[in-house]
């Protein structure tokens, strides 16, 4: 008898998790459907270069690369729906005025997010283009939440973030571009503040003892946004990231069981250029959603406008709910 070996960190579903994830897909497209949200069903494959062009570089080496036979180019298949879905809206509709667009797809990726994880990810999400500002990061998050309490999650817990925060220092303190970045990062991301001491101390001192202070820089909306206008320099730059973070919280207050806010948060910092935000739910150590503004993506499809969005993962949320049940 063969026994038949599937490749690592990829799984066959069974009929009665496949039942539940599609019961997930269409209630939760349902949900998108009510507010507006028009389907779209973007190719497994497309040519490496239109998958990858701009904020989609940054998934090169999640992708996997392969030769089409019929044409002898390179073709990925897709990592991520989002940078897609930025292409049909920027070349292929090319509509005046906002677009809401929502998908629900398997993602290919080349490396699994962590142990146990598939590479196979069921990938369901909404898309705005062409709100800018607040407005747009409220209906999103807004969208978010309720999209995963119509799901059957309770108890959800969103952390907001703003990754222009990092990016306002990072060129304030001459660091865009230079070799040191790259550990300055990582060691922000992983809030290692002797590492940021170190890294950091031949930085003028505004722009040392900001970034410093970057990691001690979550919690309570409350206590945290307070203490960021104490402790970072007051460029434009930070001060309108603040006051959409100050906005942003007061919206979606009601709408969560808890609120707080990471600016050390640099998650998709390649990717995205505003505010960010995660959801999580009681018990469950990952988020349960993640999104954020990514303005700009569709600039190489010829058409730059505001984007945000966000994206959940249906068979992680299936065994969520199954554990919760």
């Amino acid at each position: 008898m063969h026994k038949w070996l599937l490749p690592e960190a990829i799984d066959d579903v069974l009929p009665s998790e496949a039942a539940q994830i599609e019961v997930l897909r269409r209630a939760l497209l349902d949900h998108f459907a009510a507010q507006d949200y028009r389907l779209v069903s973007p190719p497994l494959i497309e040519h490496l270069d239109s998958l990858l062009t701009g904020s989609g570089r940054d998934l090169d080496l999640q992708t996997f690369k392969v030769v089409d036979p019929m044409s002898g180019r390179l073709v990925g298949v897709r990592a991520d729906i989002t940078p897609q879905v930025a292409r049909i809206d920027s070349h292929l509709l090319n509509e005046p005025g906002p677009t809401r667009l929502c998908y629900a797809g398997s993602v290919l990726r080349a490396v699994a997010s962590g142990p146990g994880a598939t590479r196979e990810v069921m990938q369901i999400g909404a898309e705005l283009f062409g709100v800018a500002g607040i407005d747009g990061d409220r209906e999103v998050v807004a969208l978010a939440v309720s999209s995963l309490r119509a799901a059957g999650l309770r108890g959800l817990h969103l952390d907001l973030g703003h990754v222009g925060i990092y990016r306002a220092l990072e060129s304030g303190a001459g660091l865009s571009g230079s070799g040191e970045t790259a550990d300055l990062f990582d060691a922000l991301r992983f809030k290692d503040r002797p590492a940021v001491v170190a890294l950091t101390e031949r930085l003028p001192r505004v722009w040392r003892d900001a970034l410093v202070a970057l990691p001690t820089l979550y919690g309570p909306v409350a206590e945290v946004l307070p203490a960021a206008r104490e402790a970072l320099p007051d460029t434009p730059a930070i001060a309108n990231a603040l006051a959409t973070l100050d906005a942003l919280a007061a919206g979606a207050a009601p709408l969560v069981d808890a609120l707080h806010v990471d600016l050390a948060d640099l998650r998709g910092y390649h990717y995205h250029n505003g505010a960010i935000f995660s959801v999580f739910t009681a018990g469950e150590a990952n988020a349960v959603g993640n999104g954020g503004r990514y303005d700009g993506i569709g600039k190489a499809f010829g058409r730059s406008r505001p984007a945000t969005g966000f994206t959940l993962d249906l068979r992680q949320l299936a065994d969520v709910l199954g554990r919760s049940s």
